[in-house]
């Protein structure tokens, strides 16, 4: 994704890598460098450089009331910031070396005689190639699944994925099965 989207001072902005925003006066001093709130980047780090520091421009307000002889004008200029946008790349799995079966090293050793506690292994009575189903496939095949199958399938979904449109299409598979 090349782009993020942050929140600043009760506003969300779209922000690129190396764009220039001109926003709400912010607490950092110029030249100092702040990690907005990001809601959107997929991982992404965002870090905003403030560039100087600004006066929108002028706006005037005026007060007239008819017959009366009644004018008043004030003048307002918001306090803003100009703000310089990096965006960090996304962090990536790094791929693990793998080395031939009998050649492990003991932290290997280790790690594998407690990973059957942690490891989610696919629970017996899945569907064959559950993990890698799409919502619309598990949607299509959850009407002919058995049972048993669909119910495999909702605790695993539950507890891994949790994918709103595959829980809903298996418990009306299961309502449609109990009918």
């Amino acid at each position: 994704m090349d782009y993020a989207i942050i929140r600043l001072g009760g506003k969300q902005y779209r922000v690129r890598e190396g764009e220039t925003l001109v926003v709400d006066r912010v607490k950092a001093e110029a030249g100092k460098t702040f990690s907005p709130e990001v809601l959107l980047g997929d991982g992404a780090t965002v870090t905003a450089k403030v560039v100087a520091h600004e006066r929108g421009p002028k706006i005037r307000i005026g007060k007239y009331k008819r017959r009366t002889g009644y004018k008043r004008h004030t003048g307002f200029r918001a306090a803003t910031s100009r703000i310089e946008i990096s965006l960090g790349a996304a962090k990536k799995a790094t791929a693990k070396k793998t080395e031939p079966k009998g050649q492990e090293t003991p932290a290997q050793e280790i790690r594998d005689q407690e990973a059957p506690a942690t490891k989610a292994a696919p629970a017996s009575g899945l569907p064959e190639g559950y993990e890698g189903l799409t919502v619309a496939q598990v949607s299509a095949g959850a009407k002919t699944w058995d049972r048993a199958a669909i119910e495999t399938a909702l605790e695993y979904e539950q507890a891994h994925a949790a994918r709103k449109g595959a829980i809903a299409a298996l418990e009306s598979a299961l309502k449609a099965k109990e009918a």
